[in-house]
């Protein structure tokens, strides 16, 4: 039974005390950012300049939380109301923890007693947002609420372990190639593969409808129109403004190439609207470790190109291949537009990196290649893919083997992409026939 009475309730009202202590106790405003603060006028000035800054590009980023993930996931015809709504909750939960989680990791890297915040903190609980929802992406609708929650708050704890290790090897990775995209997606995806082998995924639910892959693709506009704000979030001055140029001219090879890939890879020459709402965006995934560098215009359209045809192999020849082979179910194909582009991005940027010259970056250097060698820093963005891949897969498996237990709403087969099991007010198929025949005859 995957809807036990009061199991969710308890869960979150649980967690959102603990929530509330603990930032009574631990969290308090960055003076620095929100005063009263003894720095100089000019100081205070230049603060403020920088969150007027950097509020757009936060905004753009939660929209793409909470409507480009969102709207992507509503593409199961049966499961609608669970992708959007438990977007939109696991997205409330995860801004809370990671707001404590990153705290907790500064605090024990710059040897503070609190956690102060600042817009930037919000910044950086997005992303964790966004590594949260790719890894529910490969268990949509075959997760019960309880279930994403336990994952959430154990993804979020290991995802900062990524982050503050690679941190550590000096791993450029603006626009999350690697700490975000590959780490979320292969969390999800070894979740997934564990909660298989206690449940099978099967279940004719599955599959999308004409309205409902139109709604999808509302996200996938969305998650283009702002995903260089995503990229370039981080970055300030010249290299924000490469990251926004670098993101944009990828974006728009990828979904060039998309279209063209959809109708090569199909027996009719048609384009699949799968590929359409996927792999048009995956651009930004790749280009996301490379988006502040000395890349070139020409590069970023090549770095769109590629992973265009890298996720619509994926979605086409490579997804089918694995779930026969080894029975991995992925439902929204995250291997396909965050994983393998993922991985794509971070191999790119080994390259680039290890062609960056003094000459060429100028200022940039320094800021760029952290290691001060570029041979060093293409060894250790590589060797950072590699730990991360490892903390991801590691600690996907366990999540996985621990949201299986039957305490946390287990669903069963009967119950699986089917939103009247968590939601009121669900029509089932006949009713919408019905209701579809009452219209057509009026």
């Amino acid at each position: 039974m995957g809807n036990k009475r009061g199991v969710v309730t308890s869960f979150l009202i649980i967690a959102q005390i603990i929530f509330i202590i603990l930032f009574a106790v631990m969290v308090e405003y960055d003076p620095h950012h929100t005063g009263p603060t003894h720095l100089s006028k000019g100081d205070v000035t230049e603060k403020n300049n920088e969150d007027q800054l950097l509020y757009p590009m936060f905004q753009d980023v939660h929209v793409m939380m909470l409507v480009g993930f969102g709207f992507l996931m509503t593409f199961l015809k049966r499961h609608g109301f669970g992708s959007v709504g438990f977007n939109f909750l696991l997205t409330c939960y995860v801004i809370q923890w990671s707001l404590l989680v990153n705290g907790w990791f500064t605090m024990l890297t710059k040897n503070v007693s609190t956690i102060q915040l600042s817009l930037e903190n919000f910044l950086h609980a997005d992303f964790a947002v966004a590594a949260v929802l790719i890894s529910f992406g490969a268990i949509l609708g075959v997760a019960s609420p309880v279930q994403l929650l336990v994952m959430a708050t154990i993804e979020v704890v290991f995802y900062n372990l990524s982050f503050y290790v690679t941190a550590r090897f000096n791993l450029i990775d603006v626009g999350g190639s690697i700490v975000i995209h590959a780490f979320g997606a292969y969390f999800g995806l070894a979740a997934a593969f564990v909660m298989s082998k206690f449940k099978p995924y099967t279940s004719e639910k599955e599959g999308s409808v004409y309205h409902s892959d139109l709604f999808a693709t509302i996200g996938t506009i969305f998650l283009w129109l702002f995903w260089p704000s995503f990229n370039a979030g981080p970055a300030t001055g010249n290299e924000r403004h490469r990251a926004i140029i670098n993101t944009i001219l990828s974006l728009s090879a990828c979904t060039t190439v998309t279209f063209a890939m959809s109708a090569a890879v199909s027996k009719k020459n048609k384009f699949n609207m799968v590929h359409i709402q996927n792999a048009a965006i995956a651009g930004g995934v790749a280009m996301g470790a490379s988006a502040d560098l000395l890349v070139q215009p020409y590069a970023a359209l090549l770095i769109g190109s590629a992973a265009a045809i890298l996720s619509v192999i994926g979605y086409a020849y490579i997804q089918p291949a694995l779930e026969k082979a080894i029975g991995l179910h992925d439902t929204c194909g995250v291997h396909n537009l965050h994983g393998m582009p993922g991985v794509l991005g971070a191999i790119l940027s080994a390259v680039f990196t290890s062609m960056a010259t003094k000459e060429v970056y100028s200022d940039s250097y320094e800021k760029l290649i952290l290691r001060g060698d570029p041979s060093e820093q293409a060894k250790y963005q590589i060797f950072s893919l590699l730990v991360s891949l490892a903390i991801a897969l590691i600690s996907g498996a366990f999540t996985g083997l621990f949201m299986s237990l039957p305490i946390w709403d287990r669903l069963n087969s009967e119950e699986l992409y089917e939103d009247a099991i968590f939601w009121e007010e669900v029509e089932d198929e006949s009713e919408e026939k019905v209701a579809t025949e009452t219209i057509t005859s009026c």
